[in-house]
């Protein structure tokens, strides 16, 4: 099996990097030097690239990793300088053997695309660690029903966000559900998880479902401090996404 690494880019972005062999694979490469640094030092071949969106944070260094790894194949939005292997919905992955499916996922932006497989999702900036991502040009209905797709997946699929912004999305998570007692034990194990310089994610799948309030719109506790956000009452999930979308935003 693959292993999977986080190179840190910017003041808080993740480049993934799965290695097999000599061979790897990165993803949202939006900053080339610490990949760079990261594949020479470990002798490594850069064989790929996977592309969630249309964000520079997110393959602004393509330009410069083709210079050194030209035969690298990029995977994402037909839209983006250097793909030269767009995918969409529904398509297939194939890297040393493993595949992934492309999974569409508009909301964040309109070409937002994520890749799953073997129990691992790479989502860029759709789904964070007890977040989710702003939305830049989707709708909340878009944004909704791609979290939707990512919750029918196994709760125990592991998800790889583009940024480290765990710690942030749970202190508004707490102000949703001030009474979760899951939501405050993820953050004292998350606060001693940055305190030793680790990341807090990878993360699974069914700990969103009980920590991440854009998760947990159906819930009645997040359904009634929505309504107290927005001054009336809210019970369609679409309204309540809505609401605490906004509510973030501006959350400090």
């Amino acid at each position: 099996m693959f292993t999977i690494t986080p190179v840190r880019a910017f003041a808080d972005n993740y480049i993934w990097v799965l290695q097999q062999g000599t061979g790897a694979l990165a993803v949202d490469p939006g900053e080339a030097a610490p990949l760079i640094a990261f594949l020479e030092h470990g002798g490594l071949a850069l064989q790929g690239i996977l592309i969630t969106h249309h964000h520079a944070d997110h393959c602004g260094g393509l330009a410069e990793l083709l210079q050194r790894w030209p035969q690298a194949r990029v995977y994402g939005p037909a839209t983006i300088s250097g793909v030269n292997q767009p995918v969409a919905e529904g398509g297939r992955i194939d890297w040393q053997g493993y595949q992934f499916e492309v999974l569409a996922l508009p909301g964040h932006t309109l070409d937002h695309l994520a890749y799953y497989g073997h129990g691992q999702l790479f989502c860029g900036d759709t789904l964070f660690g007890a977040g989710c991502g702003r939305l830049f040009e989707g709708s909340p209905a878009q944004m909704l029903a791609s979290l939707d797709k990512l919750a029918a997946l196994p709760d125990t699929t592991r998800f790889y966000p583009a940024h480290e912004y765990t710690l942030s999305n749970l202190k508004f998570a707490l102000a949703v559900e001030p009474d979760n007692d899951e939501i405050q034990l993820r953050q004292l194990l998350d606060q001693k998880q940055i305190a030793m310089g680790l990341p807090t994610l990878p993360t699974e799948l069914g700990l969103e479902k009980t920590t991440n309030p854009f998760m947990r719109c159906s819930k009645p506790a997040v359904q009634q401090q929505a309504s107290r956000q927005a001054g009336q009452a809210l019970q369609d999930r679409l309204q309540v996404f809505t609401v605490l979308r906004e509510w973030k935003n501006n959350f400090r």
